[in-house]
């Protein structure tokens, strides 16, 4: 059941991304000038429907024998109902981990019915505890409270939680040790990512990253830490610990320690088109296919078709397609 790309990945992952839209609107994601009232979203008859997503993941599960699950959008709960795909990707065989990311400020309407339904995680995003800098960040002046109640209600629900916290120089790494001392204390493991290239429209500029070595340096020289062993083969995360204890904190560093010679990672839009790389230029259409009557043998060929000619690596090859001008945006395909 495996299927192996030109540089010999598995594909492991399947994330989907079930809305093209969000309610916030944080600058290096949709910021607000270009992701404004005209912006055009895509109509409803241009997203997958619940029945596609559930049979394009039956054919993934089939196909690669993936385990894991992750719905992203844009912000997941903007798409209605989305309780009910969760169940039904829950009834899937083999299936044995959906996980959602989120912007957690519609968690305390959703979460008790996402656990009922069959989610297992969600991963939260918030890149302050500083109001003023958080409603600055987020576009749509929503208050760090706000993503703090959809934190505890996730909790409440018997959700696993991560924090993922964006870091950009000048702009919020004053934030990492509060952060780190706050979610430490809370009981969550947060995850620290560099600030990255995604798409076109965030204005990336590599002296805006704030990197992984420093990031240690800063926590490290308040609360000392060492690295631990990954989960599993593919984590995009680096681990590390509160010496002494089994509290953890996480790094994801694209940018200045890449990690594509593990990556296994596919994605498929809300619009279903395939994309095996978050810096992508283009994707391949499953929706066209699907949606004309192809059997489940022939999306499966498709898939393995994409997944076994795929060579992207692009973080480790950075330098010379940073500037690339038709990457799909981050809010498109999730995280």
């Amino acid at each position: 059941m495996d299927i192996n790309d030109r540089l010999r990945r598995p594909l492991r992952d399947l994330r989907i991304s079930v809305t093209d839209r969000c309610n916030f609107r944080c600058h290096y994601c949709m910021p607000a000038d270009i992701f404004g009232p005209n912006y055009d979203f895509l109509k409803k008859n241009m997203l997958l429907s619940f029945e596609e997503i559930y049979r394009l993941a039956v054919v993934f599960r089939k196909t690669s024998g993936i385990k894991k699950i992750r719905i992203t959008g844009g912000e997941p709960l903007m798409r209605k109902d989305l309780p009910i795909l969760i169940e039904m990707l829950a009834s899937i065989d083999g299936i044995e981990d959906i996980a959602m990311t989120t912007n957690g400020s519609l968690l305390p309407k959703y979460a008790k019915a996402l656990k009922e339904a069959g989610l297992h995680r969600v991963t939260i995003s918030l890149d302050t505890l500083d109001n003023r800098r958080f409603k600055k960040i987020n576009g749509r002046d929503v208050s760090v409270d706000t993503v703090l109640k959809g934190i505890d209600a996730a909790e409440e629900a018997g959700l696993g939680i991560k924090i993922n916290m964006v870091v950009q120089k000048g702009i919020n790494d004053s934030d990492i040790v509060p952060m780190a001392e706050f979610f430490r204390k809370k009981g969550h493991v947060l995850r620290f990512i560099e600030y990255m290239d995604v798409g076109n429209s965030n204005g990336w500029k590599l002296d805006d990253v704030f990197p992984k070595k420093a990031i240690i340096e800063r926590i490290n020289g308040v609360m000392p830490i060492e690295p631990i062993d990954p989960n599993y083969t593919g984590e995009v995360a680096t681990r590390y610990r509160y010496k002494g204890t089994d509290e953890e904190i996480g790094i994801i560093s694209s940018v200045t320690d890449a990690f594509c010679s593990t990556c296994n990672r596919s994605r498929l839009s809300a619009e279903g088109k395939l994309y095996t790389c978050l810096f992508a230029s283009k994707g391949h259409d499953l929706r066209g296919p699907l949606r004309n009557d192809a059997s489940d043998a022939d999306m499966a060929k498709i898939i393995t078709n994409i997944w076994s000619n795929r060579n992207d690596r692009y973080s480790e090859e950075r330098t010379e397609h940073t500037k690339r001008s038709s990457k799909i945006e981050m809010s498109h395909i999730g995280g």
